[in-house]
């Protein structure tokens, strides 16, 4: 899996590090996912500006689209507290959330999962709802 450069703001770059550090105290079994967080943190452009249209941050609401499958999926990633698998509001921390954030529409992210490695085309992202296509 090829690392690509990502996109982040400067207010989610310092929340995820804050994240990061009080999680390791807390979360021992998180270790692996905190390491990944920390390594896409670590080659991330961090902007003090806007965050171009099209670019999962923190918040974003995401359409994807599952490349093995042809399906697909929205999902909203939010900060661990919020969560809920069942409204799609997945955890930065979880290996997809992670693996999102920060890339453009159009991209194609990998990552590795217990079945294998997946991949996913980012449809749209934004911090509103997903617009929904009328062929949808």
């Amino acid at each position: 899996m090829r690392a690509k450069n990502i996109v982040i703001t400067e207010v989610d770059y310092t929340r995820l590090r804050a994240l990061i550090a009080s999680s390791r105290i807390f979360r021992q079994r998180d270790t692996e996912h905190l390491d990944e967080l920390e390594r896409e943190l670590d080659r991330a452009t961090i902007s003090d500006r806007s965050i171009p249209e099209g670019v999962v941050t923190m918040n974003s609401q995401v359409r994807v689209r599952d490349l093995n499958t042809g399906r697909e999926l929205d999902y909203h990633i939010v900060f661990p507290k919020d969560a809920d698998v069942a409204r799609n509001r997945i955890s930065v921390l979880a290996p997809i959330g992670t693996a999102l954030l920060g890339y453009r529409a159009g991209t194609i992210v990998e990552w590795r999962a217990p079945s294998g490695v997946r991949r996913w085309r980012i449809l749209e992202a934004g911090n509103t709802s997903v617009k929904r296509s009328a062929a949808a």
